[in-house]
């Protein structure tokens, strides 16, 4: 199922997983802090800002790299993974949109590992409609000036610099562009989000941009493409969430096969009982269903046949199938199921975001309706 070209990278993310984030899944779920060392650590071993192209220093990874490798690290832990993948968030889109002047100032930096990005798209009124968000960029000479507010903003507090979406037009597709934001930028200003249910440690952060101001050649591509872009980088994201939720699912998975085989009721395992095994060869076929379609979706989208048909309906799967088995998980785990420290647990919790985060599923299933392949 992975191809032959990703799967060294997958074993390097195996490895880095089982030593630096399972070990440390508990500790950061409690305190909710930003992973930084094991960010670093991932770094320096080339498995963090990886997405960057070869010319530009990265690993040139693909996107079936990309699935192969959070897959490990969402079934390690979904916060600290989803903190190891958002590193180089911004500048996959900078690498998709930018010319390559803007790739080659940008990008070798995260490469290295001396940089983290992020990615600033929605906003407190919304997420999922690219095309009605309100911030404002007015262009004033050779600089535009970025006003408004957005919400669940990737590494907004820790990022370097970040992808900001921004409107800049009357057009309602037409009239978006991507603007590179330093975070050092007079105006621009990031508070952490607090009290989460899961994947606590990653950052979002709730931005607010008051007359941020930066170059015009900060400008990733003509002005009034950004909504087509954004949603062109979509498509490789959504496979990436489709990740989220197969390791997700696998975490929760092991966790219960570990646990019904290791208790006993009434003097006997309770792996015994002939409906906890349905539950988990149940859990076990949509699994594998989610983990398939994924991986074809994946090869559609990087062959960029019908891309958004088949990135959505992975997505949408995937995310739904993982909510399903975590739930599962937790049942089979009666009582010790509700305690914030169990693996199960943590993965139940952690869940609940991909199914909203990169287009909400009932959006997702909207897409893929409309993009509907002749057969």
């Amino acid at each position: 199922m992975v191809p032959e070209d990703a799967r060294d990278s997958k074993a390097a993310a195996r490895e880095f997983a089982a030593e630096h984030v399972r070990p440390n899944s508990e500790a950061y779920d409690a305190s909710g802090e930003y992973p930084l060392d094991i960010v670093r650590e991932a770094q320096a071993a080339g498995l963090a800002g990886s997405y960057v192209p070869e010319e530009y220093g990265g690993a040139g990874w693909t996107l079936a790299d990309r699935l192969a490798v959070v897959e490990e690290w969402f079934r390690a832990d979904g916060g600290i993974g989803l903190a190891l993948q958002l590193v180089d968030f911004g500048a996959k889109v900078v690498a998709m949109a930018g010319s390559p002047e803007q790739q080659a100032q940008w990008l070798p930096a995260v490469a290295t590992g001396d940089e983290i990005t992020g990615l600033a798209a929605t906003e407190p009124s919304g997420g999922s409609d690219l095309a009605g968000m309100t911030t404002t960029a007015r262009r004033e000479g050779d600089e535009y000036v970025i006003d408004g507010e957005k919400y669940w903003t990737s590494n907004g507090v820790v990022a370097d610099w970040i992808v900001v979406y921004a409107q800049t037009g009357e057009q309602r597709h037409d009239g978006y562009s991507l603007f590179v934001v330093p975070t050092d930028t007079p105006g621009y200003e990031a508070e952490p989000i607090t009290g989460k249910m899961g994947l606590r440690a990653s950052q979002q952060a709730r931005l607010t941009l008051d007359g941020v101001r930066v170059p015009a050649a900060n400008r990733l591509g003509p002005e009034g493409e950004g909504f087509y872009r954004l949603a062109s980088f979509f498509n490789y994201g959504r496979i990436a969430v489709a990740g989220h939720g197969i390791g997700l699912a696998a975490s929760a998975l092991e966790a219960a096969w570990a646990y019904v085989h290791d208790r006993e009721l009434y003097d006997d395992p309770v792996a015994d009982n002939q409906t906890v095994q349905h539950r988990l060869v149940e859990s076990r076929e949509q699994f594998e269903a989610a983990r398939a379609l994924a991986w074809t979706a994946c090869e559609h989208v990087m062959a960029d046949d019908n891309p958004a048909f088949w990135a959505s309906l992975a997505k949408s799967h995937a995310t739904r199938a993982a909510e399903e088995i975590t739930q599962t998980a937790v049942q089979l785990h009666g009582g010790e199921g509700l305690r914030e420290e169990t693996r199960a647990n943590r993965a139940y919790r952690d869940v609940k975001y991909p199914s909203i985060y990169e287009g909400a599923n009932a959006i997702q299933r909207d897409l893929a309706y409309s993009h509907w392949p002749e057969r």
